[in-house]
């Protein structure tokens, strides 16, 4: 690879010295880039692969914003251990010299398709590589709602919120709330409640061609005081989900290329996590 698009985090990049570091790095061994803060530019033409300096949302925040463009992603971590970006600042010449030579690996990871329907009309759609999480806006009450798969009710919950995660988003949120860790390369889907108010709190595992459902079941505090829940994709883009609304969710017909400089990475990082 030769022609490098480079995204730096300014919070995580003070003054973009580690973008301009790799940038002399990548040009005096006669490669090209473009250096660029995370916004609504087109990835330039030509492009092979985009790099991230900055965190796991530095590189969530990139895949959302250019993964259309079917360029493979790596990131270099300038913030706390994450398992999204493949190595640190101190191991960034190392990283981009496995790009130089075509070295390093590829792992595909399933997307989220998320749709929100109001009687019957679908109102916005957001795709996520972590998570969708139906939760609360400003109010305090507990959400009732109804769980679907293929169309068949499975389960009513009654709890904080429900997270339904990729097996790279299994690490985030859901884990954090109890559900299980799942190799970030599987194909399939994870529904984790937060806080249920219930016996069934358990995370459910689906394949990842099942259609989930999620409906706001109708209460009748809601009713009173106009309580108005959120679908978030990502923890960045959401939806309002009124009373019977339901939020659809499916595998989108994209996936997303990070590149990694071996299968260990995942295991090793997971292995000093599970440490602290």
């Amino acid at each position: 690879m030769k022609n490098i698009f480079l995204i730096s985090n300014l919070s995580r990049d003070p003054e973009y010295r580690l973008r301009s570091r790799a940038c002399r790095f990548l040009t005096e061994r006669g490669a090209s880039c473009v250096q660029r803060e995370l916004r609504d530019d087109k990835v330039p033409a030509g492009t092979e692969c985009i790099v991230t300096l900055g965190g796991d949302g530095t590189m969530l925040g990139a895949i959302r914003q250019y993964v259309d463009s079917n360029v493979p992603f790596v990131g270099i971590n300038t913030g706390t251990l994450g398992y999204l970006t493949e190595g640190n600042a101190e191991q960034m010449e190392e990283i981009l010299t496995g790009l130089l030579e075509d070295s390093m690996l590829t792992e595909r990871r399933m997307l989220l398709q998320g749709k929100v329907f109001r009687d019957g009309k679908m109102i916005g759609r957001h795709r996520a590589l972590n998570d969708v999480v139906i939760g609360r806006t400003k109010s305090m009450k507990l959400i009732r709602m109804n769980l679907y798969i293929n169309g068949q009710v499975l389960s009513q919950y009654r709890a904080d919120g429900l997270i339904i995660a990729t097996p790279t988003g299994s690490t985030g949120y859901s884990f954090s709330v109890g559900g299980p860790i799942v190799k970030p390369t599987a194909k399939l889907f994870v529904t984790t409640p937060i806080a249920s108010h219930s016996l069934n709190n358990r995370s459910l595992v689906f394949a990842s061609n099942d259609r989930i459902e999620v409906e706001i079941a109708p209460d009748i505090h809601y009713e009173q005081d106009g309580t108005v829940h959120e679908a978030y994709f990502d923890g960045t883009d959401s939806l309002p989900l009124a009373v019977r609304d339901r939020v659809e969710i499916t595998q989108a017909s994209n996936y997303v290329t990070i590149l990694k400089r071996s299968e260990r990475s995942f295991m090793e990082t997971l292995a000093v996590k599970l440490s602290d």
